[in-house]
């Protein structure tokens, strides 16, 4: 069944805000358990699958050094965040029989396995989903910048970024109501129209890697699911 679909290897990024809910800050457990079903219906799919989680609902570290917080010390705070995140999300995967591992580039063998690839490829040829924490585990990286990096790492057919909006839009479209969709764009356009749907790094690296980006919304039950089988949901950027 695995080789009928149009991606078998993916790599999913979920922003640290999306586990926050409508309160903003901190772990929503409804939001939780909806988005861990959605992990569960793909994981069934038998699709190899690796996740990256941000840390922005409980700390965003460019922000905070931005309000005067030392730049490293802060990228090293957000970084954590993602832990807290990962290990949120790995005891509902598990509850619900998804068997999981924490894999962070900062080292915590106490609570998760210490990132090394070929310890990760061996979870995701077992049948694991894999939750990268840590982010690259260097200051100055986004989480979307270590989302393409351990797709490449891992070998991964497709990132697809889960967020609130349905895809990519010529402008922000909870602030422009005129904002148009966009279907289909090169990365080339991404970057010279500096349109926000990663940083200009992690972007630059699926071009280099001819890696497809899948923008979709999280709102839409089924909407990973259906990117993987190839049906037309949200943005490709490729």
């Amino acid at each position: 069944m695995v080789g009928e679909y149009r991606y078998t290897r993916v790599l999913l990024k979920l922003s640290g805000e999306v586990l926050a809910g409508e309160q903003g800050f901190g772990i929503e457990p409804s939001v939780v358990d909806r988005l861990t079903e959605e992990i569960k219906s793909v994981h069934e799919m038998g699709v190899s699958l690796g996740v990256v989680i941000g840390g922005g609902n409980i700390v965003r570290g460019a922000l905070a050094s931005q309000q005067g917080m030392d730049r490293v010390q802060a990228d090293h705070m957000g970084m954590l965040a993602t832990v807290v995140n990962a290990l949120a999300v790995q005891d509902l995967l598990e509850t619900k029989g998804v068997d999981t591992r924490v894999l962070t580039a900062i080292r915590m063998e106490e609570i998760a396995e210490p990132y090394i690839r070929r310890r990760a490829l061996r979870h995701i040829e077992k049948g694991r989903v894999v939750l990268f924490a840590g982010g690259t585990g260097n200051p100055y990286f986004s989480t979307d910048t270590a989302a393409v990096l351990r797709a490449t790492e891992i070998e991964a057919d497709v990132v697809i970024k889960a967020t609130k909006v349905q895809g990519v839009y010529t402008a922000d479209p909870a602030t422009n109501p005129g904002a148009e969709f966009i279907r289909t764009i090169s990365f080339r356009e991404v970057m010279t129209r500096e349109l926000a749907i990663m940083d200009a790094a992690a972007v630059s690296l699926c071009k280099e890697n001819g890696l497809p980006i899948i923008v979709l919304s999280l709102e839409d039950r089924g909407a990973v699911a259906s990117a993987i089988r190839g049906e037309p949901v949200g943005t490709l950027v490729s």
